[in-house]
């Protein structure tokens, strides 16, 4: 089996219809709401590069897509799933660092965020660098959460005024990682520089050593 997950184009859409099936039939048996999306839609997101499939050959058997929120300044990957044959073959870590990683290129100084009841999806995010976080940190935008109508839950997220669900929301702040990056950056310089003052001395002192030595 030679799975490959790459940047969607015009030559995928003929599977559109297929994967939005497949989310359909993905969130009915977890039980929960999707913001329902039409082939249409995920055909626009694969002919404008906004989007990663995975592929067995040349069949797509997994997806995921980008949308943006409060002009760009929110990125949100979308819409991840995984035919049910390729499930539990560690396919949904690699599309979605495939399209974190498109994410980042194409909106490097966007937040990225998230919303999971899904403990899988929690491990995965957090190991790309997300945080939980409250809505409050989310995206305002409004067209975000009327997504979230389908969901059977959406009764809850209403009556706290869109600010809490069972959902948990996780972010990722590029902004935050370049300030420990930097922090990072620095302790290696300090590290770096106590390390020569050290080799310095150890040889100031074998230097000391050998001279006496010489001289008895």
């Amino acid at each position: 089996m030679s799975l490959n997950v790459v940047v969607a184009s015009a030559e995928h859409t003929p599977y559109s219809a297929y994967l939005c099936e497949l989310m359909a039939e993905s969130a009915k048996q977890r039980g929960t709401g999707i913001a329902k999306r039409t082939p249409e839609y995920i055909s626009q997101k694969m002919q404008a590069g906004k989007a990663v499939v995975a592929l067995d050959g040349k069949q797509v058997v997994g997806f995921s897509y980008i949308e943006t929120w409060g002009h760009g300044r929110f990125v949100a990957n979308s819409g991840l799933i995984v035919a049910p044959e390729y499930r539990h073959k560690g396919l949904a870590l690699k599309i979605k660092r495939r399209i974190f990683a498109l994410s980042r290129h194409k909106y490097p100084n966007a937040k990225i965020f998230g919303i999971t009841t899904g403990l899988a999806v929690m491990k995965i995010n957090s190991a790309l660098g997300y945080i939980p976080v409250t809505f409050s940190e989310l995206t305002a935008d409004t067209e975000f959460w009327k997504g979230c109508q389908e969901c059977r839950n959406y009764d809850i997220l209403e009556r706290n005024d869109f600010r809490m669900c069972l959902c948990t929301g996780m972010l990722y702040d590029p902004a935050r990682h370049q300030s420990n990056l930097q922090r990072t950056l620095d302790w290696c310089k300090i590290a770096l520089y106590r390390s020569r003052k050290a080799i310095k001395r150890w040889w100031r002192r074998r230097r000391r050593r050998n001279k006496k030595s010489a001289a008895k």
